[in-house]
C-alpha cells in the first residue's frame, strides 16, 4: 500500500469510528488487506483500535491480522480477551503464529487456552514452545507431509492432492521407515518424472538441514546462500521435525536488521521502540547516552590539562571539531562494515589481520589526503601568528593519525567483541566513538605539544 493510500484509507476508518457507521466500517474492514490493517493500528487510539478489532466478523481474517501485528499492540488486544475467545483464533492460524502468539500472554492464560484446544492441536504447540523463540525450532512449521522413500512418483501426487492445509508444498520431503530424512524432491522435478519412479531412485541425498536448537540468524544465512525456499528441521537422530520456510525468514531478516540497527544506534534492540511512551524511549536511551556522557567529561578533562597550549595557540582550538567528527565518522563507517560482514558470515576472526590491514590502508589513504587538504586550508585562511605553517603541520598530521586509529578501532573492536561473545551490534557504537573522542585529543595535543612547545 501507498503512502497516500495509506493516508486517505487512514482518514477514511477515522471519519466511519467518528460516526459510529459499523456497517460502513465492516466493509472497509473486509475490503482491506490484514496486513495493511495491522499497519493502520499503528495510528489508532486504543478506542479505535478496540472498537475497529470488535467489529471483525470473520475469524480467518482476524487471526491472520493478529499475525502480523506489532508486539506491543498484540498483547494490548490480548489482554481483553477471554481464552476461549484466543483459542478459536489459533485454530485458523499455522502452528509457529500460534506459539509466537502464546508467548506474548501470561503463562496461566496460556495453559488455559491450551486446555480449549484439540489434543492433537495442543500437544504440537507444546512441543514447539520447547524451543527459544529465536532459534529454529521456535519459527518451524511442524511436518504433516512427508513421503516414504519406496512411494511412486504418482503415489506422491495422489497423497498431495488429499492436502488441505499443508503449509507450502515447495519440497516432499522424504523419510526412512523410521521417520528419518532420507532425501528431498521438488515439486517441479516431481511433475516431470515418470509417475511409476519410485522416490529412493530419483531423490536428492545431499541434504542442508538445521537442527532445532540452530539460531534463527544462521538459518536466515543458509536459506540466503542457498536460495532455498524451505529448510527441514531434524533432530540428532535425523528424524524429521518441521520445516522453515522462506516467508518466515523473510521476517527473521528485517526483525534482526532492524535489531541491529537500534542497537548500533545506541537505542536498545527494541523494534517497536517507536510505540513505546516518551518515558521508556528516554529510558531505553540513558544508559548509552550515558557511556557518552562519561567519555565527554574525560575529554573535557584532557582539554583542560592542555589549557597553557591553548592559551599560547588559541587557533588549534579551532581545528579540535573538525578532528573529532572526521576520526569518528571513519571509525563509524569501518565498524559498521565489519559488524554487517560478521552479521552476513562474509568475514571471521580468523581473518582479522587481511581485514585490519585492509582497513587501515583505507584509513592512511583518507588520513592522508584530508590532513594534506586541512594542512593546506589552514595555512591559507588563518594567517594569525608567525608559527602558522608548523600549526598547519599539526593540525594536518593530527587528523592523518586520527583517521588511521579510527579505521584500526572500527576494524578492531567489533572483531574482538564477537570473539569474546560479546554481540558487536550492542558495544561497538559506544566503545568506538568514545575512544575515538578521547584518543582524537590526546593524539592532537600530544603532537602539539611535541611540535610547538
Amino acid at each position: 500500500m501507498m503512502d497516500r493510500e495509506f493516508i486517505i484509507l487512514q482518514d477514511a476508518f477515522r471519519r466511519l469510528i467518528r460516526r459510529n457507521a459499523r456497517s460502513n466500517t465492516q466493509k472497509i474492514i473486509m475490503k482491506t488487506h490484514p496486513a495493511d490493517l495491522a499497519a493502520l493500528f499503528r495510528s489508532f487510539t486504543e478506542v479505535e483500535r478496540e472498537m475497529v478489532f470488535k467489529l471483525i466478523s470473520d475469524r480467518t481474517y482476524k487471526a491472520e491480522f493478529l499475525t502480523e501485528l506489532d508486539r506491543s499492540i498484540l498483547v494490548e488486544i490480548l489482554e481483553d480477551m477471554v481464552p476461549k475467545d484466543i483459542a478459536e483464533l489459533l485454530s485458523e492460524m499455522a502452528p509457529d503464529d500460534q506459539a509466537d502468539l502464546l508467548a506474548h500472554i501470561p503463562a496461566v492464560l496460556g495453559k488455559e487456552v491450551l486446555g480449549l484446544m484439540s489434543s492433537a492441536d495442543s500437544e504440537d504447540l507444546e512441543e514447539l514452545m520447547m524451543y527459544e523463540p529465536d532459534t529454529a525450532g521456535g519459527i518451524m512449521v511442524p511436518l504433516q507431509f512427508k513421503m516414504n522413500e519406496h512411494n511412486t512418483v504418482q503415489d506422491t501426487i495422489d497423497a498431495i492432492h488429499e492436502q488441505k492445509d499443508v503449509e507450502m508444498v515447495f519440497y516432499i520431503y522424504i523419510v526412512d521407515d523410521d521417520n528419518r530424512l532420507t532425501g528431498v524432491i521438488s515439486l517441479r522435478q516431481l511433475l516431470m518424472i515418470s509417475p511409476k519412479t519410485v522416490l529412493r531412485n530419483t531423490m536428492i541425498t545431499k541434504l542442508v538441514t538445521v537442527q532445532p536448537e540452530t539460531d534463527q540468524e544462521e538459518v536466515a544465512r543458509i536459506i540466503s546462500r542457498y536460495n532455498f525456499l524451505a529448510l527441514p528441521v531434524i533432530d540428532r537422530d535425523n528424524l524429521l521435525l518441521g520445516i522453515i520456510t522462506v516467508d518466515d525468514i523473510i521476517d527473521v531478516i528485517r526483525e534482526e536488521a532492524t535489531e541491529d540497527f537500534l542497537q548500533m544506534a545506541g537505542v536498545g534492540k527494541d523494534r517497536e521502540i517507536l510505540l513505546k511512551t516518551p518515558f521508556e524511549a528516554a529510558r531505553i536511551r540513558f544508559p548509552w547516552l550515558f557511556a557518552t556522557f562519561i567519555g565527554g567529561l574525560i575529554v573535557s578533562a584532557i582539554v583542560v590539562g592542555f589549557h597553557d597550549l591553548l592559551n599560547q595557540f588559541v587557533i588549534l582550538a579551532a581545528f579540535m571539531p573538525i578532528v573529532a567528527g572526521m576520526g569518528g565518522n571513519v571509525g563509524s563507517q569501518s565498524s559498521t562494515i565489519i559488524v554487517r560482514g560478521l552479521a552476513t558470515g562474509r568475514i571471521n576472526f580468523q581473518q582479522i589481520f587481511k581485514v585490519l590491514g585492509g582497513q587501515v590502508i583505507i584509513g592512511l589513504i583518507l588520513g592522508v589526503a584530508f590532513g594534506v587538504l586541512l594542512t593546506l586550508f589552514s595555512n591559507l585562511f588563518y594567517h594569525l601568528t608567525n608559527n602558522i605553517l608548523l600549526i598547519g603541520t599539526v593540525i594536518g598530521v593530527s587528523l592523518c593519525c586520527e583517521l588511521i586509529i579510527a579505521a584500526t578501532l572500527g576494524t578492531l573492536v567489533p572483531m574482538v567483541l564477537q570473539r569474546i561473545n560479546v554481540d558487536p551490534a550492542i558495544a561497538t557504537s559506544p566503545i568506538v566513538s568514545t575512544s575515538l573522542d578521547i584518543t582524537g585529543m590526546l593524539v592532537y595535543f600530544s603532537i602539539a605539544t611535541a611540535l610547538l612547545m
